[in-house]
């Protein structure tokens, strides 16, 4: 949860969204139990941009979290330095599947702890233990609707991304 919020809050330009109404159709398929006044959703992708140096640009992409959408994950990864998993620890068990695909493609990625209103009712450990995170994965609490939060989350997974290829210098990943 949070992820077009995330985007939004450092993109350099206005990112461009796909949210759409949610209808009758989505009932018993995207839980709202937790969000009950949240009446749009992702059905595609979020687009956005932001310049870490004059000639290193990262471009965005926030996607929607439910298995129906997960055939963009394979084109999207191609050429990603890595992945931001934005977990809500209220729902943790939405993470596992995110978890799960980013290990097998092999891509870097660090768990952010999206807190709401500055609460995260878990530590970073005890979240690590629950997703059965490797220790070189970094886990970080982030906001994702501040800015400062949402680049120190994607410096640290460029730093990770960064001391991944560095450790395996001709680029494949262990």
């Amino acid at each position: 949860m949070g992820k077009t919020t995330f985007v939004g809050a450092v993109s350099e330009i206005v990112p461009l969204t796909t949210e759409a109404v949610m209808t009758d159709a989505s009932a018993g398929i995207d839980d709202v139990g937790l969000t009950p006044h949240k009446t749009t959703t992702t059905v595609a992708m979020d687009f956005g941009r932001v310049s870490l140096d004059q000639d290193l640009i990262l471009y965005l992409f926030g996607t929607p979290g439910q298995h129906r959408f997960w055939f963009m994950w394979d084109d999207l990864v191609r050429g990603a330095i890595g992945a931001v998993v934005l977990v809500d620890t209220r729902r943790l068990a939405d993470s596992f599947p995110a978890v799960d695909y980013f290990e097998e493609a092999q891509l870097p990625f660090v768990v952010g702890l999206n807190g709401f209103g500055g609460h995260h009712p878990h530590s970073e450990n005890e979240v690590r233990e629950a997703l059965t995170l490797s220790s070189h994965v970094p886990v970080v609490r982030t906001d994702a609707r501040n800015r400062d939060s949402v680049k120190g989350t994607l410096i640290t997974l460029v730093e990770h991304a960064l001391t991944m290829r560095v450790a395996v210098p001709d680029g494949n990943r262990a």
